[in-house]
């Protein structure tokens, strides 16, 4: 069995004396582990840290087994190491990636999704945003999308400015008043209006990572999301 594609390196653990295990988030073939004979030369390391771009080459003599890789380096992003924050949410993007998607599985849109949101930590100031974004589309292909386009009570359009708990479905300002003390909020930006504040990225952050207890942690992994995730709401909540 072998086949060529391009992903995502996710993380990197050693095997061995000199061989790595990784995880690439591939194009076509999904969060794909393999091992790297010689990862650990000076030559490898730096080609496999998180975030960066890179070709694979898989081989194994059966499908089901971990098989190993060769790998080359398409696009480095070590450029994000010099920001504190940029580097923690490429931290939290390679755990959560590590931590909720299933193996092997082809997720096209969100491979599309994290490559448009690296993009994004690399060029733009409201790459915060851009990462809530990116937690909106990582329920979305599990499952566990949230129904932003109309409130649940009312079916109004406008004035959505809260998320039901129960239902992960929009709810308007009139229709949630009454519970507002147990509503998640909305931010504008969730649903493509403005650009983000810092105020509207924490609240939209505190919405999703609701989300991702209840159905991941709760349901589908049965632990809590990963650390780092924590960490860049940490850093975050100091901006």
């Amino acid at each position: 069995m072998d086949w060529r594609d391009e992903g995502i390196m996710v993380a990197a653990r050693p095997h061995g004396e000199t061989s790595m295990i990784i995880e690439v988030f591939t194009a076509e073939h999904g969060r794909h582990a393999g091992v790297v004979r010689g990862g650990t030369s000076r030559k490898m390391t730096p080609i496999l840290q998180p975030g960066n771009q890179i070709s694979v080459e898989w081989r194994a003599r059966l499908e089901d087994h971990l098989g190993s890789y060769t790998v080359d380096l398409i696009q480095s992003r070590s450029s994000l190491l010099a920001d504190r924050g940029r580097l923690a949410a490429l931290g939290s993007v390679s755990a959560m990636i590590s931590y909720a998607l299933p193996e092997r599985q082809h997720l096209p849109r969100l491979y599309g999704a994290t490559h448009d949101l690296l993009h994004h930590l690399e060029t733009s100031e409201f790459w915060a945003g851009y990462y809530a974004l990116w937690e909106l589309a990582l329920l979305e292909e599990l499952g566990f999308g949230l129904d932003l386009s109309s409130c649940a009570a009312t079916g109004r359009m406008d004035d959505l400015i809260y998320v039901s708990p129960k239902s992960g479905q929009a709810v308007s300002g009139d229709a949630g008043a009454p519970y507002a003390d147990r509503m998640l909020a909305l931010p504008p930006f969730f649903t493509g209006t403005g650009e983000p504040t810092a105020a509207d990225v924490a609240a939209g952050l505190r919405t999703t990572g609701f989300f991702l207890s209840k159905y991941l942690g709760g349901q589908v992994v049965g632990r809590p999301v990963p650390p780092a995730r924590d960490r860049l709401l940490a850093i975050l909540s100091r901006t």
